[in-house]
C-alpha cells in the first residue's frame, strides 16, 4: 500500500526541520526523511551565527524559546592588522545583533520539538529515490532503517538534504560556480574565547579568524593553501601561525586542545531556478555560501520560512508564494554571495606578502580605509553584514 502526505522533507538539518515545524504547526501533514541518525545530526558541529532577523523569525513561530534563554548575542568584531585592533561596531550602524548558537544545538531544538511532539521523521533511511516531481502527484522511494523499501505519495517534496544529497541531482536549471582559489584550515579548540568578538586577522603570513562557539570551546580558521592536508597542521604549528596573524600586544589567544581540524577549499554555487515541477529546494542544496561571511544558516532558514508559508498559501488557494518563491529566495542569496566576495577579497587579496595581484591588494586595502573611516560605508557594511535588510 501506498502511503501519502501533504509534504516529503528530505534531509533533518535546519532547513528541513524548519520547514517541518511550521508545516506541522499550520494543519500541514509532512514526513521528514534522514539518512544519519538523530544522534549524529545532534552533534555535527557547523555553523555558529544567527542573525538578528532569523532568531526574530524562528521566535515568532515559536522555534527559539531555547536559543533566546541561552545564547549570547555579539554586536561587534575586530579587524586585527599591523599588530592593531580596529574595532568595528555594526549594532552601532544597524541597530542588531548576531546571536552565538552553534548549529548543532539549534537542530537539537528543532528536532525535539518536532520529533518528540508527534512529527513523522524516519531516520538512517537510504536510496532515496524522487519520482513524477514534474506531475501534481510526485512520490518518494526510500529504504528504511530496519530495511523496508517503502514509498511516501505526496504533494510537494522539499529538498533539504544538501550539497550531496539527492534532491538538488533533480533540477535542470543552471549551475552557477565560483571557486576563490584558496582554503581554510577549520579548527575548533577546546579553548575559551580569546575575545568577546569575532576576531578577523589580516597579515602577510595569510587570514586568520577567531569565533565562540560556547564559554569552552571556539571555533578557529587560518588561510591555507587549496586541496591542503590537516595532517601539515600539527598542534604547534597551528598554534604558532594564529598567534603571529591574530595576536596583538594586549590580546592575547587562549590555546586549547584541536578537537576538530580540517580543510575546506573556499567555492561557492548557485542553482537557478530553485524548483521544478512539485520539487522546491532550500539551503545548501540549492546554494553554497563559502563560511566567509557566516551567510548559510541564515540563507538556510530564509528558505525554509518562504517555502513553509508558500505551501500553506497553496492549501489556502494561492499559488503565487510557490510560483515566487525561487525568485523571493534568490534576491537575498546573490546578495550574500556578492557580500562575501566583497569581504574575501578584503580578507584574502591584501594578505600575502607578496601578495598573488598587488593591483587588487591595493584596492582592497582601499575598501578597508574607507569602511573603517566613512560613517557612510560602515552603515552601508553593517546593513547586509547583519542581514538587516526584509528585502534586497
Amino acid at each position: 500500500m501506498v502511503a501519502r502526505t501533504g509534504v516529503v522533507v528530505v534531509g533533518a538539518g535546519p532547513a528541513g526541520l524548519a520547514v517541518a515545524n511550521v508545516l506541522r504547526d499550520r494543519g500541514i501533514g509532512c514526513v521528514v526523511l534522514e539518512e544519519q541518525t538523530r544522534a549524529f545530526i545532534e552533534a555535527r558541529p557547523r555553523a555558529g551565527f544567527i542573525e538578528e532577523w532569523a532568531v526574530r523569525a524562528l521566535d515568532d513561530r515559536g522555534l527559539a524559546d531555547t536559543l533566546l534563554s541561552t545564547a549570547p548575542s555579539q554586536g561587534r568584531f575586530e579587524f586585527r592588522f599591523e599588530n592593531r585592533r580596529h574595532p568595528f561596531s555594526y549594532e552601532q550602524w544597524a541597530g542588531q545583533r548576531h546571536f552565538v548558537y552553534p548549529q548543532q544545538f539549534l537542530v537539537t531544538d528543532l528536532v525535539a520539538r518536532y520529533a518528540d511532539r508527534g512529527g513523522d521523521i524516519e531516520f538512517g533511511v537510504r536510496d532515496v529515490v524522487l519520482h513524477d516531481i514534474d506531475s501534481t502527484t510526485p512520490s518518494v522511494t526510500f529504504t528504511d532503517a530496519g530495511g523496508t523499501a517503502r514509498r511516501l505519495g505526496c504533494d510537494f517534496i522539499a529538498g533539504c538534504d544538501g550539497a550531496q544529497g539527492v534532491t538538488r541531482r533533480h533540477l535542470d536549471g543552471r549551475l552557477l560556480t565560483h571557486d576563490y582559489g584558496i582554503g581554510w584550515l577549520a579548527l575548533l579548540a577546546e579553548a575559551a574565547p580569546s575575545a568577546d568578538g569575532v576576531l578577523f586577522g589580516i597579515h602577510p603570513r595569510g587570514f586568520a579568524a577567531h569565533m565562540a562557539r560556547t564559554a569552552t570551546v571556539t571555533r578557529l580558521y587560518l588561510q591555507c593553501p587549496p586541496g591542503d592536508s590537516a595532517d601539515n597542521w600539527p598542534h604547534g604549528r597551528v598554534w604558532s601561525e594564529l598567534h603571529q596573524r591574530l595576536g596583538v600586544p594586549d590580546g592575547p589567544l587562549v590555546e586549547g586542545e584541536l578537537i576538530e581540524k580540517r580543510v575546506l577549499d573556499m567555492h561557492n554555487y548557485v542553482i537557478e531556478p530553485m524548483s521544478r515541477g512539485r520539487l522546491f529546494l532550500a539551503g545548501e542544496s540549492a546554494h553554497l555560501v563559502a563560511p566567509i561571511a557566516a551567510k548559510g544558516l541564515n540563507l538556510a532558514l530564509h528558505d525554509a520560512f518562504h517555502l513553509a508559508e508558500a505551501i500553506e498559501a497553496h492549501y489556502g488557494g494561492d499559488d503565487g508564494p510557490l510560483e515566487r518563491y525561487s525568485d523571493t529566495c534568490l534576491a537575498r542569496v546573490w546578495q550574500y554571495q556578492e557580500f562575501s566576495q566583497w569581504l574575501s577579497d578584503i580578507f584574502h587579496s591584501s594578505t600575502l606578502d607578496p601578495p598573488a595581484d598587488p593591483f587588487r591588494a591595493r584596492l582592497a586595502q582601499a575598501r578597508l580605509r574607507r569602511l573603517l573611516s566613512s560613517p557612510a560605508a560602515a552603515a552601508s557594511f553593517a546593513e547586509i553584514y547583519i542581514g538587516k535588510a526584509a528585502d534586497f
